[in-house]
């Protein structure tokens, strides 16, 4: 990155080696400060330390303090900025200072001071901001918002002031309990804030209930999110185990109650062979019950008769052998 040419005309007031180190420091403020303010401030404070008489110097120091919102340095080094070089456009950031100390009337004082009028349109768009905000901090949300209606609030083009105003038209409008009408304004600051600069997308889908999740987001626990996901998955399985299960020890008990009626069926069938037989025994002595005691001594006369008359045949065959 390289420094501002006119932070390095001023720089050019000190000794070469000097203005090289502060160089390097307010390098180093402007390419921390958006996301490691605190570490801007840390290398603010060390160019402080080496060149406090040039006003970039101050000013980035200003900048540093008023990041991690340490106001009252923030204040004192944006007005030794001012007297230095004369210039209004830190008028604003110096009433928002104000603000940040508790004190929203001063904040409103210094709007109607005359540096207002040397602001550019941008610096007068950033003073109306932080008129409204010191509106709203005083608890007067209805004057919060006429404070912002103004020509860039209606105009359709799009300036780099766009977003922040739109934005804070939509947050003046939810403090005035005119929510449906906010939900319009944070689309039409989404429209003009591709870069994401403000959080207006985000603050639409609060509204309509969704929520973005940034998955680049290094504070985010993607593994909590994936194990949510797993744990809900793995219920789902054993939910669908459980079914499984219950359809085994269905089959199971299916498979009992068929065994059961196997085995009761074999114990009828032996019953069954078992009175077969016991019938078959009873047959035997329905015969022998049949043939009553006539019947057998009938047999028994029958039977030596025929024994006689085989003993007599077997008398005369042997008689003619002798003769």
């Amino acid at each position: 990155m390289e420094i501002d040419g006119d932070v390095r005309q001023e720089l050019k007031s000190l000794p070469k080696t000097l203005a090289d180190d502060v160089a390097r420091n307010l390098v180093m403020v402007a390419r921390l400060l958006d996301t490691e303010p605190e570490e801007a401030y840390q290398f603010s404070r060390v160019a402080l330390r080496l060149a406090s008489r040039v006003p970039s110097v101050r000013e980035a120091a200003g900048f540093a303090s008023y990041m991690t919102q340490r106001y009252a340095e923030a204040l004192t080094e944006f007005r030794a900025a001012r007297r230095m070089t004369g210039r209004a456009d830190l008028w604003p950031v110096m009433a928002d200072c104000e603000r940040g100390l508790g004190r929203p009337e001063r904040a409103l004082a210094m709007a109607g001071e005359p540096e207002v009028k040397q602001l550019d349109k941008a610096g007068q768009v950033e003073m109306r901001l932080v008129s409204s905000g010191a509106r709203g901090d005083m608890g007067q949300f209805e004057a919060a918002v006429v404070t912002l209606e103004s020509p860039e609030l209606a105009s359709n083009s799009v300036q780099p002031w766009t977003a922040r105003l739109r934005y804070a038209y939509a947050e003046a409008l939810i403090a005035a309990d005119r929510a449906d009408e906010a939900r319009d304004w944070f689309a039409k600051a989404a429209e003009a804030d591709p870069e994401g600069t403000t959080n207006a997308s985000e603050r639409l889908a609060e509204i309509d209930g969704l929520e973005f999740v940034d998955a680049l987001d290094p504070e985010l626990d993607v593994d909590d999110e994936v194990g949510a996901v797993v744990a809900d998955d793995v219920e789902d399985d054993e939910d669908r185990g459980e079914f499984r299960e219950d359809d085994r020890e269905d089959d199971r008990e299916d498979d009992r109650d068929r065994g059961d009626v196997r085995d009761r069926g074999d114990v009828r069938d032996d019953r069954d062979d078992r009175e077969d037989n016991r019938v078959i025994f009873e047959e035997d002595e329905d015969v022998e019950e049949y043939y009553d005691d006539d019947d057998l001594e009938i047999d028994e006369a029958e039977t030596g008769a025929a024994e006689r008359e085989l003993r007599d045949r077997e008398n005369r065959d042997r008689g003619n052998d002798r003769g």
